[in-house]
């Protein structure tokens, strides 16, 4: 998002109770792009790259599409749209009314490359009636010192090394536009876009982002298809080739739509395996994954950092627990993403810094060090501008790796070795985690999300194939984090405290605090878990759940992050509702009612039905979840969507879950739940 949409968006924005002014939002409108690109398709039918963190290309900043008839333009209008994804694809259909026509939209994004087709479906047809299209590019993310070359019936825009190209089937007229001038910038009200095209200074055309085309609607049944292609290669004749030929190989809906089926099943969209909306989780985070299998966070809304420190980037916390829940979700399911687990323990590997831990934030599409407020291990090795649970996620993945698909992968044990040398680091003398960031990023402290994070980590380690001198220091660690955790107690609650801090406990409740169900599930693995801590479990969970449970006046219901969360509330009195919290909180009831189970205790069966009952809020038709099947991170109490969206974390926590109620691995902890490695 170039500077001029965000002061549009700005001004369009201010005094809305629900929106954030300058920011970029796909809370609404559905996305395109299994690959390297990601597209997003407004409600409108406009499209605009997200593409940036997964290829390093930034594409299209903004479009927008009409219809000619009888001399006038009627640009498509989102309140007189429909749209959904064809089938179990990431091909988006929209359905544009305009008057007595129906104009139908199709968008796919295969590679670097997207394809718009449009098919007049009824109405009328005629020399007076045609398309016309406005796109913004912003190639490395500038709106300025761009330039324009017309290759007869293709267009280049570009800066230095990114290359954007436009195709279409049919004919293909443009111009160019110049962005808005620093006056209209200054401006009260948002400028139109497209703009008046009159202006004097012609040369500047050439020099400009935006193109502005009118395209024939072509034959029999009226249609065309529109085709950009972002390119860094310095190829110029292949390029034009490539988007010339896509153009005309996609001139028809079916040929769009066999694209899209070929590419759905080469990215194992089908079939669902069982699992109800199985498939539009694994699209969404198919959506935010870059070619080297890691995933950013969700789709850059916030590019200024304006309201937040930014999405679309790989959070080695968030990329790692959605690798370990495809991982689960695959062995009970079969889902084939092998690859996929490959590739994210290589991410790992080539990602580690020199001292065994895992920076703040990479960017996906190279692994490179990205924009952060939390590298305190890169500044100075004491810093608590640190996140320990960061690469206690990404041990824990690896350790469950190497023990359920290939556990002759020496760079993997190599890598593991290093990561209990980091996690080593963290610790004191207390046999807790020291000083560090949180979960949320928000505060500093010694926190219990982070503890059982290690609790899990080393309990997966010395279970794993490993050397003996790596498994008896895993697993004495975890037995030490297992006993240190009682000084985190709070009796007088019945909880365990968010976080010790300057000793004293800070006894606020904490979605993140119910990663210890999990943790203790994983550790009942490797040694007994005791009936005070057992009585612990429940009443924390218990406590927990329901005290950041809300169900406010409006469509929806869930949980919050933690008491007191004054995050992105705008207006709004009382704590946002978050699906990463509410999936969060069906997994721990669940895994807990698994624990009290094999320990004969009676709670069981009623966090197995609390369980289910949160995972319901977060499932296909529950009011938390989207068109499209997207959860966005955050909700108003109104149901209006806000943040990240769709943001991949709550997707791999449902998905997991899901599948574990429909194929659950075995009765019993004290099962060792080792299965035959997915790689032999």
């Amino acid at each position: 998002m170039e500077l001029h949409g965000a002061l549009n968006d700005y001004k369009r924005s201010q005094g809305n109770p629900r929106q954030f002014p300058g920011e970029r939002r796909s809370t609404t409108g559905l996305f395109s792009g299994l690959d390297e690109r990601l597209v997003h398709v407004a409600l409108d039918g406009s499209i605009r790259d997200y593409s940036y963190p997964l290829s390093g290309l930034a594409g299209l900043d903004r479009s927008r599409f009409g219809l000619e008839i009888d001399g006038d333009v009627d640009w498509f209008d989102a309140d007189e749209s429909d749209q959904r994804y064809v089938e179990n694809t990431a091909v988006v259909e929209t359905r544009h009314t305009v008057g007595e026509s129906t104009c139908v939209q199709y968008d796919v994004t295969i590679g670097r490359l997207h394809l718009t087709h449009f098919s007049l479906e009824d109405g009328h047809a005629d020399d007076d009636t045609s398309l016309h299209a406005c796109f913004g590019f912003a190639p490395e993310g500038r709106a300025g010192r761009i330039g324009q070359l017309w290759h007869d019936d293709a267009v280049e825009v570009h800066h230095d090394t990114e290359h954007d190209f436009l195709a279409a089937s049919t004919g293909l007229s443009v111009t160019g536009q110049v962005p808005e001038r620093f006056d209209e910038l200054l401006a009260a009200e948002p400028a139109d876009f497209p703009r008046s095209p009159t202006d004097d200074r012609y040369e500047e055309a050439r020099l400009s982002p935006i193109v502005m085309t009118e395209l024939e609607l072509a034959g029999s049944s009226p249609s065309a298809t529109v085709a950009t292609l972002l390119s860094d290669d310095g190829d110029r004749t292949d390029a034009l080739e490539r988007v010339r030929a896509a153009a005309v190989d996609h001139e028809s809906s079916d040929a769009i739509l066999e694209a899209g089926r070929e590419q759905a099943r080469d990215r194992l969209l089908v079939p669902d395996h069982g699992i109800e909306g199985g498939v539009s989780d694994l699209r969404a985070l198919a959506l935010l994954r870059a070619p080297t299998g890691a995933r950013m966070a969700g789709p850059e809304f916030d590019p200024f950092y304006r309201y937040s420190g930014g999405y679309g980037y790989t959070w080695f916390r968030d990329d790692a627990e959605i690798a370990e829940f495809l991982l689960d979700a695959d062995l009970r399911l079969d889902l084939g993403l092998e690859e996929w687990h490959e590739m994210s323990a290589r991410f790992y590997g080539e990602t580690q810094l020199s001292d065994g831990t895992w920076p703040h934030r990479v960017w996906p599409h190279n692994g490179e060090l990205a924009p952060g407020w939390a590298h305190g291990r890169l500044e100075e090795a004491e810093s608590e501008e640190y996140q320990a649970d960061q690469s206690a996620s990404v041990a824990s993945y690896l350790a469950t790796y190497l023990r359920h698909v290939d556990p002759a992968d020496e760079q993997v044990r190599k890598t593991l070795a290093a990561a209990l040398d980091g996690l080593g680091d963290s610790l004191r003398a207390d046999g807790l985690p020291g000083r560090v960031q949180n979960a949320w990023e928000n505060m500093t402290g010694r926190f219990v999300h982070t503890a059982a994070t290690f609790l899990e980590a080393y309990t997966a380690i010395a279970r794993a194939p490993v050397d003996e001198v790596l498994v008896v220091r895993a697993r004495e660690r975890a037995r030490t984090i297992y006993a240190a955790l009682d000084d985190l107690w709070v009796p007088e609650r019945g909880v365990y405290a968010m976080r010790a801090d300057g000793g004293d406990l800070d006894d606020r409740l904490d979605g993140s605090t119910l990663a210890l169900a999990t943790a203790h599930l994983e550790y009942a693995m490797l040694e007994e878990v005791d009936d005070e801590r057992l009585d612990r479990l429940v009443s924390h969970v218990e406590t927990t759940l329901d005290g950041l449970y809300r169900n406010p006046d409006g469509p929806i219901e869930g949980l919050t992050r933690f008491e007191g969360d004054p995050w992105r509330v705008r207006e709004q009195d009382a704590e946002k509702i978050w699906t990463v919290t509410t999936a969060w909180g069906a997994r721990a009831a669940i895994d807990l009612s698994e624990l009290l189970a094999a320990n004969g205790r009676d709670e069981a069966e009623a966090f197995h039905e609390h369980g289910r009952a949160l995972l319901a809020l977060v499932g296909p038709g529950g009011p938390l979840r989207r068109p499209g099947g997207y959860l966005s991170e955050q909700l108003f109490d109104d149901g209006t969507p806000d943040s990240a969206t769709p943001l991949g974390w709550p997707h791999a926590i449902r998905l997991a879950t899901a599948s574990a109620l429909e194929a659950p691995l075995s009765s019993s902890p004290a099962d060792t739940g080792d299965r035959t490695p997915i790689r032999d």
